[in-house]
């Protein structure tokens, strides 16, 4: 994603906003402000570890002199009773900031190896993984770099940098062929840069997109196809256009749809089913 960092730093500061408010009153309480100390990240869980960049620029982000040193890197596979980093800073640094590195990096992690699960699966098929916009509301922006650092491709981040044209919008306009002319004009007027998605419901959703879609699609999403039908879809688009199955994939599934040479799955339990990895930030004294 485009300018990652102020987005990246934007969430930090919204995110301590809702946890420290009018102050870390337990911090406050016991400790003073210019005591230093270390902490170091131990991994409890085996899997895919994901969240040390962002872990160091949070740091780094409340004070810049935090000293920060990697012992792993993110998308490295993770065991129980390693260390993935440690930090020395003010104290009252690292108690603030401790669950907030915490919470995106287990969230990471989980999402990370939930992907890499899934790419493994598509090891020696031409067909690559997406992410979809399944997402948590304010954190879509670390749940699609987990899938990135998983292995995955990063679909479009939001309604703003791609036209897909799903079912409600092709039902409300009238039609497949509506749509895309509506959506084509569109472009040429205010957004030439914007790429055009069709999702297609049936064989004849896709004869109808071919037909109309050439010069003005670059990518068919098939919907809720059986992997059979994804193969005579195939053939009717003959390379016209991107392709990419979406509905029902999963890890038992995933290889059946990666054998019909279809361009991408989109795969949206990635995130939305990905379960935290245990990690936690413990004081060295």
């Amino acid at each position: 994603m485009k300018d990652f960092d102020v987005h990246l730093y934007r969430l930090i500061d919204e995110a301590l906003k809702e946890d420290v408010g009018d102050g870390d009153h337990s911090t406050l309480c016991c400790m003073p402000a210019d005591v230093k100390g270390k902490a170091v990240l131990k991994i409890k869980q085996d899997g895919i570890l994901a969240g040390v960049d962002v872990a160091e620029k949070i740091f780094k982000c409340k004070k810049i002199s935090s000293h920060f040193i990697r012992h792993k890197s993110d998308g490295e596979e993770m065991k129980a009773g390693e260390i993935a980093f440690e930090v020395e800073t003010f104290v009252h640094t690292i108690l603030q900031l401790e669950r907030l590195v915490l919470n995106c990096m287990q969230r990471m992690s989980g999402i990370a190896t939930l992907t890499k699960q899934y790419t493994k699966k598509l090891e020696g098929y031409k067909t690559k993984l997406l992410d979809t916009r399944k997402t948590t509301p304010n954190f879509r922006l670390l749940e699609k770099e987990a899938v990135r650092i998983g292995g995955g491709i990063n679909h479009r981040f939001g309604l703003y940098d791609m036209i897909m044209l799903k079912d409600n919008h092709i039902d409300y306009s009238g039609g497949i062929e509506q749509a895309i002319n509506r959506a084509y004009d569109y472009v040429e007027r205010y957004r030439p840069d914007l790429k055009i998605e069709v999702e297609t419901r049936s064989l004849e959703d896709v004869q109808k997109a071919v037909s109309i879609g050439k010069g003005k699609v670059f990518r068919l999403m098939l919907d809720n196809f059986s992997p059979q039908q994804i193969t005579e879809a195939l053939q009717l688009i003959d390379g016209a256009f991107e392709t990419e199955a979406s509905g029902g994939i999963n890890l038992d599934n995933i290889e059946e749809y990666a054998a019909t040479n279809v361009d991408y799955v989109s795969v949206g339990a990635v995130i939305h089913q990905a379960k935290s990895l245990d990690l936690s930030l413990k004081a060295e004294v």
